[in-house]
């Protein structure tokens, strides 16, 4: 006889934002909250969270005292219906480093790397959902098979809450205002 896997209780119903922040930061991890919904992702590549942690690294370094760039934390881009999002590298004002929940005016910049499975939230849901939020930068870096990442920049139109194409990057990224830096992505 085959055992029978039961979900959870807070997978098959809407979760608000009160009883998410009463979850302990184990059970937030890994997770991310979408129209009051759980979504749970596999967990990334060694090569995916070397790449994040390398272009947070370098925002970071480039930032300056105003900014700060860092990983995997929870920006709640609407409270009802929750919706929660953990981009793979958040660029936010320094002075809200103690702030929670992190809000989309807190944010400057989103990047995510695309993880096979994550291709199309990726590509096209995060995109509208950071845009309507009025995040002013979306960056999604894919992985090309010859190793070296190509990254596509995003820059939100205000007036339509959507987001234009921007310059499209091979190995080394250059930032401009208000970064000014040269990063190379062809050696993760």
């Amino acid at each position: 006889m085959a055992a029978e896997m039961v979900a959870p209780a807070w997978m098959h119903e809407q979760i608000t934002a009160e009883q998410y922040e009463s979850w302990s930061e184990e059970q937030c991890a890994g997770i991310e909250i979408v129209d009051g919904m759980v979504v749970v992702s596999p967990s990334a590549s060694k090569r995916h969270n070397r790449l994040a942690r390398i272009l947070a690294n370098a925002l970071d370094a480039a930032a300056g005292p105003d900014w700060n760039a860092d990983t995997d934390f929870d920006v709640r881009l609407q409270d009802v219906p929750l919706t929660n999002r953990r981009p793979d590298v958040i660029v936010y004002r320094a002075d809200t480093i103690d702030v929670t929940p992190t809000r989309p005016e807190h944010v400057l910049l989103v990047v995510e790397v695309v993880s096979p499975g994550s291709e199309t939230t990726d590509r096209i849901v995060k995109v509208d959902q950071y845009a309507k939020a009025g995040i002013g930068f979306y960056w999604r870096i894919e992985q090309a098979a010859t190793g070296t990442p190509l990254v596509y920049t995003y820059l939100l139109d205000p007036a339509t809450r959507t987001y234009r194409e921007g310059d499209v990057f091979t190995g080394v990224l250059k930032i401009t205002a208000p970064f000014v830096a040269e990063i190379d992505l062809g050696q993760v």
